[in-house]
């Protein structure tokens, strides 16, 4: 337990951190609820993915190591985010996980829609929670997706990616009447060789169904061939000290069982 606390003040100071920073060139959170990691190579991705033990502390198995798609499938349901893990007022939302082989693509227009898993992706699942609407306030709607990768480099190459797509479009739409603008990544070398370990997205979030922008908060980690991601969309009465704090609480918890299925050592 006292490890595991450890390490969610780890992740609590890198968001605070990036918090920070992003606040002085943008206004609220963000990320996508619906998009999952990205792995695709990308020539004009920032920095070169190698692979490498990453987060403090984290010395995996090989014999641990996913082998297939079976193997990977009960890792990621075993790391994914349930809604106690966000904190005791959030419920399960409808549809709970994502259909299979689920995996969009920012198309070139930046809208988000439906495409493939690369080959390099095992298994990928999002859960989908939420603290629903009550009191006049509006409902929080959170999201965890976890990806298990074929390789560490595999799942460098995604957090590159997922840092280019925010430099790319900085408006996203989301899906019909949803829609993020202003956004930035604070991206964080936290293990060797300058991985990528650590990303973070905020922006302003903007739905039909609420008046004015709301905040959006995405934060991600890969641990091994490992990534895992949280990401809250704002609400009308909720604040953003409410998202950011459910926020660590899950991405401290995946984060542990991640090291816990890979094998790792702290």
């Amino acid at each position: 337990m006292r490890d595991a606390y450890g390490r969610t003040l780890r992740t609590a100071a890198v968001l605070a951190a990036g918090a920070a920073l992003l606040a002085g060139c943008s206004s609220g959170g963000g990320g996508d609820e619906a998009k999952p990691s990205r792995a695709k190579p990308s020539t004009s991705a920032p920095g070169t993915p190698t692979t490498s033990p990453t987060a403090q502390g984290f010395t995996p198995d090989p014999e641990k190591a996913p082998r297939n798609a079976a193997d990977a499938k009960r890792i990621a349901l075993a790391i994914v985010g349930e809604p106690d893990d966000w904190g005791p007022d959030f419920v399960k939302r409808s549809p709970y996980l994502s259909a299979p082989g689920y995996w969009p693509v920012l198309d070139t227009d930046c809208a988000w829609e439906a495409g493939t898993a690369p080959r390099s992706v095992l298994y990928s699942v999002t859960t989908y929670s939420e603290i629903p609407a009550a009191g006049g306030k509006g409902p929080l709607r959170v999201a965890t997706t976890v990806t298990v990768h074929r390789t560490d480099t595999d799942a460098d190459w995604e957090m590159a990616s997922t840092l280019e797509e925010a430099l790319r479009c900085p408006e996203q739409e989301l899906r019909q009447g949803e829609r993020i603008t202003g956004l930035k990544s604070l991206a964080v070398p936290y293990g060797a060789d300058e991985n990528l370990d650590t990303l973070m997205e905020q922006g302003s979030y903007l739905a039909d169904a609420f008046k004015g922008p709301q905040y959006y908060s995405w934060y991600q980690l890969r641990i091994g061939q490992v990534s895992i991601a949280a990401v809250v969309k704002g609400a009308p009465g909720r604040t953003p000290a409410e998202g950011n704090t459910a926020q660590i609480r899950v991405t401290g918890l995946m984060q542990a069982r991640a090291k816990a299925q890979l094998g790792a050592t702290s």
